[in-house]
C-alpha cells in the first residue's frame, strides 16, 4: 500500500518521510504515520522522500599511467537521512547526476596515476577515495553515502588478452623450471642408485671370491689330512681339474651357448693350475711387504 494523502489529511508509509509546508514554505517533517493537514491555513504536503538504501551503478572511462582504457563499474550505495530529509527534498533536483559526476571527477584524478596492476591491487584505495568524496560532498544535502564497492574493472579486450598471454607464459615457463628440476633430481638419483648398485655388486663378488678361496684352503687341509703323502700342490691340481670339467660340462649342457673355443688337454690344465698358484703366491708376497 503506498503512501496517501488528501487535502486534510496524510498517511505516509514506514521508511519515508514526508514534507510540509504552509503557505509555499517548509513547515516540518512529517514521520511515518497517519496526520491531519489545514488547508484552510495554508498546510500541504508537499512531498515524501524514501529514507531506504538506493544503489547507483555508476560506469567510468578512464586511462591508467601506462595508457591503457580501462572501464570501472561502481556500486554506490546511499540513502536519504531522515533528520535532513528537507534538504535533500529542497537542494538537490538530481541526485543521482550529482553523485554520478563526484564519481567521474574523483576516479579520473585517482586512476591516472596508477599502472593497471596497481589498479588492480588498489582498487579498494580508489573506492575508499571516492567514499570519502561523496560523504563529504552529499551530507550538505541530507544525503549518506553507505558502501561504494568497485564491482569491476575492464580493460581493453586486446589488453586483456595480452596480459593473459603474459600469464600463461609466465606459467609455462615457471612449469619448465620444475619440470627441469625434477628431471635433474631423478638424474642424480639414479646416479647414486647405480653407484650403490656397483658397490654392492663388488662387495658380492668379494665376498665370494673369499668364499671360494676359503673353501679351496679348507678342501686342501682336509684332503692333504686325510690323504698321506699328498702335498698342497698335488690337492690343487686335482682341485682344478675337477673344476675344468665342471666347466666343460656346464657349457654343454647349457642351451644358449654357440660354439666356445677352449684349450683342451692336460697340459693347458697344468698351465691354469701354475697361474692360479703363481697368483696366489703374489698376493701373499704383497701382503708380507705391506706388514
Amino acid at each position: 500500500m503506498g503512501n496517501a494523502n488528501c487535502l486534510f489529511c496524510a498517511c505516509v508509509q514506514q521508511s519515508n518521510v514526508g514534507v510540509v509546508e504552509k503557505w509555499g514554505r517548509f513547515l516540518m517533517l512529517a514521520q511515518p504515520g497517519f496526520r491531519f493537514l489545514n488547508p484552510l491555513a495554508g498546510e500541504c504536503l508537499a512531498g515524501i522522500l524514501s529514507t531506504r538504501i538506493r544503489s547507483l551503478d555508476v560506469r567510468v572511462e578512464t586511462k591508467t599511467k601506462d595508457n591503457v582504457f580501462v572501464q570501472l563499474l561502481c556500486s554506490i550505495q546511499y540513502r536519504v537521512v531522515k533528520e535532513n530529509a528537507d534538504d535533500a527534498f529542497y537542494e538537490l533536483q538530481n541526485p543521482e547526476e550529482q553523485i554520478q559526476a563526484y564519481v567521474f571527477d574523483v576516479v579520473r584524478a585517482l586512476v591516472p596515476r596508477m599502472n593497471l596492476d596497481e589498479l588492480f591491487e588498489q582498487k579498494g584505495d580508489v573506492a575508499k577515495a571516492v567514499l570519502e568524496e561523496l560523504e563529504k560532498v552529499m551530507k550538505t544535502y541530507g544525503y549518506s553515502i553507505e558502501h561504494i564497492l568497485m564491482v569491476d574493472i575492464i580493460p581493453d579486450p586486446a589488453v586483456r588478452k595480452a596480459m593473459n598471454e603474459i600469464n600463461a607464459a609466465q606459467r609455462l615457463q615457471l612449469a619448465s623450471v620444475y619440470k627441469g628440476e625434477a628431471e635433474k633430481v631423478l638424474q642424480i638419483k639414479k646416479a647414486e642408485a647405480e653407484a650403490e648398485a656397483k658397490y654392492l655388486g663388488g662387495v658380492g663378488v668379494a665376498r665370494q671370491r673369499q668364499a671360494i678361496t676359503d673353501g679351496l684352503r679348507q678342501n686342501i687341509l682336509e684332503f692333504s689330512h686325510k690323504v698321506e703323502g699328498t702335498s698342497a700342490k698335488e690337492v690343487m691340481d686335482l682341485i682344478m681339474i675337477t673344476q675344468y670339467f665342471d666347466t666343460i660340462k656346464d657349457l654343454g649342457n647349457s642351451s644358449k651357448n654357440t660354439t666356445v673355443f677352449i684349450p683342451h688337454g692336460p697340459g693347458h690344465v697344468r698351465d691354469i693350475s701354475n697361474q692360479i698358484r703363481d697368483g696366489l703366491m703374489e698376493a701373499a708376497s704383497a701382503e708380507l711387504k705391506a706388514e
